[in-house]
């Protein structure tokens, strides 16, 4: 049974590979598997709402014609963007079924993107045999009547650029339209939408006719969205509208005719695209809408486009932005010990690293910085060092996917915050902060406060232990306030020494003073005892120190 099942995918596999071979030429690609594709992709948002093993089926079947599609596509840029697509389809499944359809939404725009260009060239080579090829783009850009007739007439004419212009211009409305669907605030309408549009962009992004137009702008767009960002989202919505008016004004009148070559810009043998910015899941339940209140980040942002070779950020792994984004914000709330904001956004940092792709999440440092996540997100009074720790974490997991050597001590961070955090480090210190107190009372019973240099010890004690009883004991009251629902109590975390950067000059004046008044005692009982000073006064200084010592006791 399995030999079977394995022969016949070696069959499937070496058939798509010869068809590639055959149709290479050409640039045509296997449309059987396209279509297949597009229905098992589109059927699984279709059944997500009544059961998402139905639609999990549907990806699988996805998955399948994926494997049979891709040898025949000439852009593995394309191909890696509809395999991570895939990837962050399966993931949605688990929330929302918005989730499902904004992913799809941008894998869509990726095969269309593919088959606008390489039909382009097929239709270049040969236009008398290409009427599957024009049935599948009619189908796919929604082209009907008079319009798919005409599309028809100048391909089979050999006038490619009146078809690049016609498909450019039906992709162009179907932006324009999902734009101005588009709210400028965080609902699920408003987050499929502005997919919807960034996957038809996703086309046409590199025609002469977009302008100032960029791929780059939708995504910045979506990650407002899910951010909250309404007056950044409003005035991304104005620009990317304006532009896409613009577009589509430069398209109102079809292009001179010339001898039949594509004039439009996009690749026709598999140049590098960009790939659009992949949203999280940022959508939230239909109709809801960012509450604006701290606290309220959103559960995702949008991921990156993988860098391309050259530029800035090359190495940096997809999807990693936006955990570090969602980390910053936690770091920032937890610095005010505002324990509500910063579990919201490490609840949003460990969502958005569970859509990391490839090769970060295929290391074992990705698996570990997961599981520390989880355990940080309901955790008490979360201090800035917890997210430190996990911040560090995540760079360990990049250089980790990067082929480099991690950090041992920022391992070693982020497995002791893991343990020696919230409710534990909170009583550890109260114990240590409240127990300084027993030391110092047995040096003053011992030796008294008579001797101007005892006290200076004492007192030069008390300001070296001092940040150790902050602590401990505001530590824990402001871990109380926190488990209570913040409010001032939460806030008195703040004044221990080891909330931030402001504390630091507090401890160094702390330390200066200890340093001096343990210097002044000690060199006044060096004095005393006849260690330092002349030889001749010893007698009379030991003598004069046993009768403080006998008063003393």
């Amino acid at each position: 049974m399995t030999r079977g099942v394995t022969a016949a995918r070696l069959r499937r596999a070496g058939l798509a590979w010869v068809t590639a071979a055959l149709m290479g030429a050409a640039g045509a690609q296997n449309l059987t598997a396209y279509s297949a594709l597009a229905g098992s992709l589109d059927g699984a948002v279709q059944v997500r709402a009544q059961s998402a093993e139905q639609a999990l089926n549907r990806l699988d079947a996805a998955g399948k014609a994926l494997d049979e599609l891709a040898p025949t596509l000439r852009n593995q840029q394309i191909v890696r963007g509809l395999r991570d697509a895939l990837g962050r389809s399966r993931a949605a499944l688990a929330r929302t079924p918005a989730e499902l359809e904004a992913q799809v939404q941008l894998a869509r725009g990726l095969m269309r993107k593919a088959l606008y260009d390489q039909s382009l060239a097929a239709l270049g080579a040969q236009p008398a045999n290409a009427s599957s090829q024009l049935m599948l783009l009619t189908r796919e850009f929604g082209l009907t009547g008079d319009a798919a007739s005409a599309l028809n007439a100048d391909a089979k004419a050999g006038r490619l650029e009146r078809v690049a212009w016609r498909l450019q211009r039906a992709a162009v409305q179907k932006v324009s339209a999902a734009l101005q669907a588009t709210q400028a605030r965080q609902t699920t309408g408003s987050y499929v939408n502005l997919a919807r549009a960034t996957g038809w962009f996703t086309v046409v992004q590199d025609s002469a006719s977009a302008g100032d137009l960029k791929l780059s702008q939708f995504g910045d767009a979506l990650r407002q969205l899910t951010s909250g960002d309404t007056a950044g989202l409003t005035s991304s919505l104005g620009t990317l509208r304006r532009g896409t008016q613009v577009f589509a004004q430069t398209l109102a009148q079809p292009p001179t005719l010339t001898p039949a070559r594509p004039a439009t810009g996009t690749p026709a043998g598999g140049t590098p695209v960009t790939t659009p910015a992949t949203p999280g899941s940022g959508a939230q339940d239909s109709g809801a809408q960012g509450s604006g209140t701290p606290g309220s980040a959103p559960t995702t942002t949008p991921g990156t486009a993988p860098a391309t070779p050259g530029t800035p950020g090359a190495t940096r792994a997809p999807g990693a932005e936006a955990v570090y984004a969602a980390l910053g914000r936690a770091l920032a709330a937890s610095g005010h010990a505002d324990g509500l904001t910063a579990r919201a956004a490490l609840q949003d940092a460990s969502t958005q690293l569970a859509r990391a792709g490839t090769p970060l999440r295929d290391t074992a440092e990705y698996l570990t910085l997961q599981r520390a996540l989880e355990g940080a997100q309901n955790r008490a009074a979360p201090r800035p060092s917890d997210v430190q720790a996990l911040i560090a974490g995540l760079a360990n997991a990049e250089r980790a996917a990067r082929g480099e050597a991690v950090s041992a001590l920022d391992r070693a961070s982020l497995g002791t915050a893991g343990w020696f955090s919230g409710w534990v480090r909170a009583l550890i210190f109260l114990l240590l902060g409240v127990g300084v107190a027993a030391p110092l009372y047995l040096l003053n019973l011992a030796f008294g406060g008579r001797n101007v240099y005892w006290r200076a010890i004492t007192a030069g004690l008390v300001l070296l232990l001092l940040p150790l009883f902050l602590e401990g004991v505001f530590g824990f009251l402001g871990a109380l306030g926190d488990a209570m629902g913040g409010g001032a109590l939460a806030g008195l975390t703040n004044v221990t020494l080891s909330q931030g950067a402001y504390a630091l000059p507090v401890w160094a004046l702390l330390a200066l003073g200890a340093i001096g008044l343990l210097a002044f005692g000690f060199r006044g009982l060096c004095l005393q005892f006849g260690l330092l000073g002349d030889q001749g006064s010893t007698h009379t200084t030991a003598q004069h120190t046993v009768i403080d010592w006998d008063e003393d006791v």
